[in-house]
């Protein structure tokens, strides 16, 4: 997909010989590109060298998100006792 949006960004470079309004279009093609397209080396194909490393950063975060979401759970029991029993209810 990445090859895709670089041939694209080539065209519109040759093709603003004639036209300059398609440099813009290529800038603003380059610019959305490395903003929001241009993603890092994927996790899932994991490769030997730092798998390991990566793999156990991520179940740390996915810990850290699980305890935090169950103290606030814990404290809006604990703060609302009337409305997590009506909850339990449905």
């Amino acid at each position: 997909m990445g090859t895709l949006i670089i041939l694209a960004i080539l065209v519109l470079a040759v093709m603003g010989f004639s036209n300059p309004v398609w440099w813009i279009a290529a800038a603003a093609l380059l610019y959305l590109h490395v903003r929001y397209g241009h993603t890092g080396p994927s996790t899932s194909s994991g490769g030997p060298a730092g798998s390991p490393a990566r793999a156990d950063e991520s179940y740390r975060a996915y810990r850290q998100r699980r305890d935090r979401q169950a103290r606030w759970e814990r404290r809006y029991r604990r703060e609302r006792p009337w409305a997590s029993r009506q909850r339990k209810g449905l």
